[in-house]
């Protein structure tokens, strides 16, 4: 009896509490870049080139469409559409990793004409993942002639670390970058039925990354850390 009632007490606290998401942004212009033009294009690519790096398509999408809205007139290009469009330089194993590799891309007749086409003045390219970091509790769950359930208490921890670097098509340099940190704890009560309370660390970290990359391309960048 005292068991069950631990049990609901700790399923009771659990709901009252909710997950949360602490996230860290950083972000640092390298060079000044002038503003975006109506007509301007931009691309935001994720990085996939090892089993370590790779980059989830759900995260570059959203960073896409955060800009989409918050830069106006500029026009944001599908990471499937471009490398599609571009294959294959722009796979995972054959994409540039420094600025200068895109210039030598562009020595190719074909894709200059289409980023020319396209009027795509920035890339974005975005590095990094969401991991499980820590785990604590349990829950077990049986059935039997009167029915079943499950019955415990689990927690774990989300770490996402990602990092954009921004580059500029018309110097061919790296301009800016923005990293940001999130680390969520989320919670599982189980009283009969599991109870997940599941924190958003992928989706945190495209709200804070995004917010940030929109400052960069908009007049409130001024408020950017400028290298000297």
């Amino acid at each position: 009896m005292r068991s069950s009632v631990k049990l609901v007490l700790v399923n009771t606290l659990a709901i009252v509490m909710s997950a949360c998401t602490t996230i860290n942004v950083d972000h640092v212009r390298i060079k000044e870049t002038p503003a975006l033009k109506k007509g301007d294009a931009m691309v935001v690519l994720g990085r996939h080139q090892t089993a370590e790096i790779q980059t989830e398509a759900s995260l570059v999408s959203c960073i896409g469409n955060r800009l989409a809205r918050g830069t106006g007139d500029v026009r944001i290009i599908p990471e499937a559409e471009f490398v599609d469009a571009f294959y294959p330089w722009f796979e995972a194993r054959t994409a540039p990793l420094h600025p200068k590799k895109l210039r030598k891309v562009l020595n190719q007749p074909a894709v200059a004409k289409k980023i020319e086409n396209l009027n795509i003045r920035y890339f974005v390219w975005v590095e990094g993942s969401t991991e499980r970091t820590n785990s604590a509790g349990s829950m077990t769950c049986s059935i039997g002639p009167g029915g079943g359930g499950c019955f415990g208490f689990g927690s774990w921890e989300d770490t996402s670390n990602y990092e954009t670097t921004i580059w500029d098509l018309e110097t061919f340099s790296e301009v800016g970058r923005v990293s940001t940190e999130a680390v969520g704890t989320s919670y599982m009560p189980a009283f009969v039925i599991p109870i997940p309370l599941l924190a958003q660390v992928e989706g945190d970290a495209c709200q804070g990354m995004g917010n940030q990359l929109v400052r960069f391309f908009t007049k409130d960048s001024q408020a950017l850390k400028t290298n000297p």
